[in-house]
């Protein structure tokens, strides 16, 4: 089970990187948490108060699928970055002529306090992470006893092709390593948490140019591997990667990894993580009537 930073992450680089603003979620983290709220319909525990982790990356959108599926909870959004808080405020923010502004629950611009939400919703954020076993803590923290944690991210057959690419010219990776899932459901456990459930799918993306393929990872993140090429680098690189991009299928491989996992009472003992199909996990959670681990 992993016990340390994720080795291949430079922490200042993540750090550089979650300072940065967020103009517009990307497509692809919208589409992963379209896809993820449909699992929402597997639980049928209803929060009466629930948190979006760092929502200007994981999905404006998603916010109001979910705000929409849960009228009657309240909500915190939850940027580890202030003023990517207040730009997103801004733009949740109704007019005051608006009728949603006075009959909505409006949302908390802050971090919840520990215990407060009974589910914490994180879309494609833990993989950006420098220190994702403080980030679960963090979650951990904020769940109420019986309360779920909902979250993608990407796993490591992520840019196999692009990978490939760089390798075959001798060149340092083009991000950095991502997690297992399997790897995450130790980590959950490690965390607190009980009964994780782990999905994974993969998602590939195809493009007319290299020009709109580099643009949409731009978008996606930044490469934090430590090993990354340490300088600027000229036009005959970038005319270089083009050249190798076009010989190839303009595509790109994205594997995504969703999780769920609960907060048991202290009193109760952990399980170890469980791997299930998408049918499997359907069954499962379709069979349960309450949500609550075994003792």
């Amino acid at each position: 089970m992993p016990t340390q930073r994720p080795p291949t992450i430079d922490p200042s680089a993540a750090s550089r990187w979650h300072h940065l603003s967020a103009p517009a979620s990307p497509w692809l983290h919208e589409e992963v948490a379209r896809r993820m709220e449909e699992r929402l319909e597997w639980i049928k525990l209803k929060p009466k108060s629930w948190a979006h982790w760092e929502p200007s990356r994981g999905g404006l959108q998603a916010h109001a699928l979910l705000a929409r599926r849960y009228p009657e909870a309240d909500c915190f959004v939850a940027e580890v970055n202030e003023a990517r808080m207040q730009s997103v405020a801004q733009q949740m923010r109704k007019p005051w002529w608006h009728k949603s502004r006075w009959v909505d629950r409006l949302p908390r611009f802050e971090l919840p306090p520990a215990g407060a939400v009974q589910m914490l919703w994180a879309n494609m954020a833990l993989h950006m992470a420098a220190d994702p076993q403080e980030v679960l803590a963090q979650w951990h923290r904020s769940l109420a006893v019986d309360g779920f944690v909902m979250f993608s991210c990407l796993g490591p057959d992520t840019l196999k092709e692009l990978r490939g690419i760089y390798q075959g010219l001798g060149w340092p990776s083009p991000s950095h390593e991502f997690t297992d899932m399997h790897d995450w459901g130790d980590m959950l456990v490690a965390a607190g948490f009980a009964e994780p459930v782990m999905d994974m799918e993969r998602i590939t993306l195809t493009f007319d140019t290299p020009q709109r393929l580099l643009e949409e990872l731009r978008g996606l993140g930044r490469n934090l591997h430590t090993q990354r090429f340490p300088a600027l680098r000229g036009r005959l690189w970038r005319d270089q990667l083009h050249q190798s991009l076009q010989s190839a299928p303009l595509q790109v491989t994205f594997e995504v990894i969703y999780g769920h996992a609960f907060k048991p009472s202290p009193r109760l003992s952990m399980r170890p993580e469980m791997v299930l199909s998408l049918e499997e996990m359907r069954q499962t959670l379709n069979q349960r009537k309450t949500y609550r681990p075994n003792p």
